[in-house]
């Protein structure tokens, strides 16, 4: 079929269906006459009373006693407005039942039906003229093809490269057309499909019911959807899925047990809980295009520093020579101190890190890479490299305690996460974070200091990890050392960037980092009762980090 002949097509379609719309328009149109008469003196004058009051109240420069006296006045209307529309109500009411009873007998099948049978035959229509159209224009290739070949010019092999590249432009148009032929074809269903919420909506005033609601969100997400766009937002958690699914299927074989049962959910989310403190503290850093190196020492010198404290009696390991006995403290107070001691040291490493970032311009890798040396070597030679053993089973079971079996722990981490995620975007602080993040010169300009929102983040980092490697040494009973920790940096940025928090800064949300979190933590896990050698899982983790990372830096360049 010719242009001539898709545009005349297109447009005796677009004639039948104004004539098909129109005895619908014409109908709903008489109900909407009545009920705006109707409404005329009650609901838009009770509107319009409530707005000018509201203004009045607002207005800094009329006296108060002229304010007083035009409030008075409106106020007056208003409950005489109200009276209006409480008797009209039941009118109103019953003829937009009536207009909607009629929509819904007659617009599907008497014109958003036809419509959608119509675009149906377009889109076939469109797609035979586009592969009909590559076939001439293939065909017209081959022949020019053919033909210089035959002259055989000096320059034959610049003349076939030209050609080649006319070629693929002929294409890339020809593919232009037929897409933009489809967008058409795609808006004029979907407005064929709001004209009668259109319609509901004066009906209504706006006040749609909760179906109504779905159904526009529902045609307004298959309306805006985008193939690509949903792949590179959703393909690696639609592959993590399956490898999960995959897993549960293989698990009973190998093993003769089941994988995702509520005991091993359980303990997925017991590990992961003070894993999700590390990950939301590296994620601030990400956020403003860093990371942080040193995560797994700071875990390693929290827990060591928590156990010494918590100690069951008298420490059997020294720190700098001295032996400390913690014993006649209280349990309650033994375990507050030892947070404390947990918050302040990582809190003043990453100050640190955070400092010479912010004053010097220093790449965080570099701050935090100097710090995790810093940390390791001083917590190696303070104690010797040896662990120091177990914690009291009464602290522990204090900071983690179980419920008929539920584990505690999990409600910490979910306390970190509202107040993580009310500060990142209830607060000033947090739309800050995002703000530089995004770009920290114009972040500059409008008037925020880059400086205390690099601290800010990088402190706030520090608290959290405090907190982690305190709840890490509970879950664990003790078991503190230098070399715990070692891997948990990079399972926490691997988190991160999995659940969405983006290099490029000023892209990321809590509940990505929360999912992130949780398919690290539950992976390591399955593969473990799976038996799978530790050295292979850091394979599937790379995986899936390159995987991430790729398809973020695929949707940062397709921005550009």
């Amino acid at each position: 079929m010719s242009q001539l002949g898709t545009e005349k097509s297109a447009l005796q379609h677009a004639e039948e269906e104004a004539k098909l719309l129109a005895p619908i328009r014409a109908h709903i149109g008489e109900i909407q006459a009545k009920i705006d008469v109707l409404r005329k003196d009650g609901s838009d004058q009770v509107q319009k009373l409530k707005n000018r009051i509201q203004l009045l109240k607002e207005d800094k420069h009329i006296k108060k006693e002229k304010k007083d006296a035009l409030i008075a006045e409106s106020n007056a209307a208003l409950s005489a407005a109200q009276a209006v529309e409480s008797k009209n109500q039941a009118e109103v009411a019953g003829l937009v039942a009536e207009a909607e009873s009629y929509l819904k007998e007659h617009y599907e099948k008497d014109y958003f039906g036809p419509v959608s049978e119509n675009c149906k035959k377009d889109r076939e229509s469109a797609k035979q003229r586009y592969q009909a159209r590559v076939a001439e224009l293939g065909k017209e290739h081959e022949q020019e093809v053919q033909r210089l070949r035959k002259e055989n010019a000096p320059d034959l092999q610049q003349e076939l490269k030209d050609e080649n590249y006319v070629y693929k432009n002929k294409l890339f148009d020809a593919k232009v057309t037929y897409e933009q032929e489809l967008q058409a074809i795609k808006d004029r269903r979907h407005e064929a499909f709001a004209e009668q919420y259109h319609m509901i909506d004066l009906l209504r005033m706006s006040r749609f019911t909760f179906a109504q609601e779905q159904a526009q969100r529902i045609e307004n997400y298959k309306y805006t959807f985008n193939q690509r766009q949903f792949l590179l937002k959703n393909g690696l958690y639609i592959v993590i899925v399956m490898i999960f699914i995959a897993l549960s299927i293989v698990t009973p074989i190998v093993k003769n047990t089941q994988l995702f049962t509520y005991n091993n959910i359980l303990n997925i989310l017991q590990q992961a809980s003070p894993r999700m403190f590390l990950a939301l503290g590296v994620a601030g850093l990400i956020l403003l295009t860093g990371t942080d190196l040193s995560i797994g020492r700071m875990t390693g010198m929290g827990m060591v520093a928590a156990t010494i404290i918590m100690h069951k009696g008298v420490n059997t390991g020294a720190v700098f020579g001295k032996i400390f006995d913690f014993t006649s403290l209280p349990y309650a107070g033994r375990a507050i101190f030892a947070l404390l001691v947990c918050i302040v040291l990582t809190t003043c490493f990453t100050s640190v890190a955070g400092f010479f970032t912010a004053r010097f311009k220093m790449h965080p890798f570099i701050s935090t890479m100097s710090n995790m040396l810093i940390i390791f070597g001083l917590v190696t030679y303070a104690t010797k490299g040896v662990s120091f053993g177990a914690i009291e089973p009464g602290i522990a079971s204090m900071i983690v305690p179980k419920v008929n079996g539920f584990p505690l722990i999990i409600l910490w981490a979910v306390a970190a996460i509202v107040i993580v995620w009310f500060i990142w975007n209830k607060t000033r602080f947090g739309k800050n974070l995002y703000a530089v993040g995004g770009n920290p010169e114009a972040a500059s300009v409008s008037g925020i200091s880059v400086f205390a929102v690099t601290m800010g983040a990088f402190m706030m980092a520090g608290v959290l990890y405090g907190f982690g490697a305190w709840l890490e040494c509970a879950r664990m009973v003790g078991s503190g050392s230098a070399a715990y920790g070692q891997g948990w940096d990079m399972d926490a940025i691997a988190a991160c960037v999995v659940g969405g928090v983006s290099f490029t800064g000023g892209i990321g949300k809590i509940s990505g980092v929360v999912v992130g979190v949780l398919i690290f933590t539950a992976l390591t896990y399955s593969l473990t009762i799976l038996g799978i050698d530790t050295n292979l899982q850091f394979v599937f983790e790379g995986i899936i980090i390159l995987t991430a990372v790729t398809l973020d830096c695929l949707k940062y360049v397709q921005k550009k």
